[in-house]
């Protein structure tokens, strides 16, 4: 893991105390008003909020640019190549119907008091490698089908499985955020994966079904009839995202990207020679559950070997290297694309369609995730995160209260996780220099729980929900906003209780 640059050894400004508490106060206002107000993009919030920040601080021009742009890049290094490596695991899931078998299994086989509990369990499973959002558009058209067939409450089964996809996306790496809260603050990456499966059981189970029977009382929802999911047959499915080009007569998937043509001389040509019409079958279910689990099983044995093995032993050596984030999820990958890809009958021009299709929509994460790193370096580099590390230090509050606090702060004023973790990271990652490594990953846990903290209606996420369930906004706000309420302060609970015993 690479980890950001570090604070230099002297502040890039003389400002005094005063000072530079009213340019981190007016740029991370700048920042959520931007986004709140002005619906400016985060991306360009970000770069505007530093400049802010920079300018009030008293920082050079040059300087400010220097320190945001490297930032930026060793974000990047850090975080972006892991989140696209899952977005591709994601990618081929979705795309081979893998996590469709996984749902429809599962659901399947259990009875309807057990379906809340099913579809929790359903979702925190593929929610390890999936995004929110494709979570959510792969799992509600099954939820709103299993509601309509057994006569369960909408929201009994609606509310486990959005629960179960937020937890792991706030608390499980390879999701963004928890990634960013890693890479910030230099914490394990392993141990961050353990413990944040350790706080991510109870809480799903509180905020599900736990929760899910009670609000199902008082949200009666019904399943939107145009939502409810149509099949088509597989020879004839075609691209559903921009940039996944389209089918030719033979059944391959034709791009414009050139870089999926080497040496053909011009866009669109397929690479392989027309040979009849392909036959693909669903991929067994045993390849969808391994996809899933091989890159969080070779990170957690890492994470094992590094509290059982003596460190230069061969056993020690072999599980670093394939615990490595990078080569567990590049170890993800391309067993996805033999037994998602390949062995379900997809040629190799369909597989890397499916890989370059799973891109594009990441692209406005990786620039919000980098400006924000750039963000949080200049807060380092100005000499403002050894001032509130000072002051909280003289306050005896604690790194894992405040970091909760200012992301859940900032995740009510802009609506975005994201921002949240990155700003409450950056303002907090000088106290993780004063921790043990098993409490730094608590605070990125911490973090991490904060920034889910009562979704409303300037999160993208909230429309989401209320759309594929038919709900009005205050059935909302009810249902999914209390949730991720429930979520945050349940989680940041097992944080405070975890580090008790750590």
């Amino acid at each position: 893991m690479v980890t950001l640059l570090a604070a230099p050894a002297e502040p890039l400004t003389n400002a005094g105390d005063t000072q530079l508490v009213l340019a981190a106060l007016l740029g991370i206002a700048a920042v959520v008003l931007l986004i709140a107000w002005g619906k400016v993009h985060p991306f360009l919030a970000l770069i505007l909020g530093a400049a802010v920040l920079g300018v009030v601080a008293a920082v050079p021009v040059d300087k400010i640019v220097t320190s945001f742009s490297g930032g930026v890049g060793s974000t990047v290094g850090g975080v972006g190549l892991l989140i696209a490596l899952g977005a591709m695991i994601g990618g081929l899931l979705a795309e081979s119907g893998g996590a469709d078998g996984i749902v429809e299994r599962v659901v399947g086989r259990v009875s309807g008091s057990a379906l809340p509990w099913a579809m929790a369990g359903v979702a925190a499973l593929i929610g390890l490698p999936l995004f929110f959002e494709v979570g959510v558009v792969l799992l509600v058209p099954i939820v709103l089908l299993v509601s309509l067939r057994v006569d369960v409450p909408l929201m009994k089964i609606g509310i486990p499985a959005l629960a179960g996809l937020s937890v792991l996306h706030g608390l499980v790496p390879p999701h963004p955020g928890p990634l960013v809260a890693i890479d910030a603050l230099g914490a394990n990456l392993g141990q961050t994966l353990a413990l944040g499966l350790l706080v991510a059981i109870p809480t799903v189970i509180i905020a599900g079904p736990v929760f899910g029977n009670l609000i199902a009382r008082y949200v009666p929802a019904t399943a939107p009839a145009a939502l409810l999911p149509t099949r088509r047959d597989t020879d004839d499915r075609s691209p559903t995202r921009p940039g996944d080009g389209r089918l030719d007569a033979d059944g391959d998937l034709v791009t414009e990207d050139d870089l999926l043509n080497p040496g053909t001389g011009r866009p669109g040509a397929a690479i392989e020679e027309p040979a009849g019409r392909r036959s693909t079958r669903p991929p067994a279910l045993w390849a969808a559950v391994v996809t899933v689990l091989l890159p969080v099983v070779l990170m957690l044995l890492r994470a094992i070997g590094e509290l059982t093995l003596d460190e230069g032993t061969a056993g020690r050596k072999a599980l670093d290297i394939v615990g490595t984030p990078i080569i567990a999820l590049l170890a993800g990958v391309i067993f996805a694309m033999i037994f998602l890809g390949y062995r379900s009958g997809f040629s190799r021009t369909q597989v890397s369609g499916f890989l370059g299709g799973s891109l594009p929509p990441i692209a406005g994460i990786l620039l919000i995730v980098a400006a924000g790193g750039g963000f949080k370096q200049v807060l380092v580099d100005a000499g403002v995160g050894n001032l509130v590390a000072d002051a909280a230090e003289g306050a005896n509050l604690s790194p894992l209260l405040l970091g909760w606090l200012v992301a859940v702060g900032i995740r009510v004023a802009t609506g975005s996780a994201t921002v949240a973790t990155i700003t409450a990271a950056g303002i907090v990652a000088p106290l993780a220099a004063t921790l043990q490594g098993p409490e730094v990953a608590l605070l990125a846990l911490a973090i991490g729980c904060g920034s889910l903290f009562f979704s409303h209606v300037n999160d993208a996420g909230f429309w989401l929900v209320k759309e594929y369930f038919g709900l009005t906004v205050g059935q909302t706000i009810k249902s999914w906003s209390v949730m991720e309420t429930i979520i945050s302060v349940v989680g940041f609970l097992g944080v405070l209780l975890l580090d008790v015993f750590i």
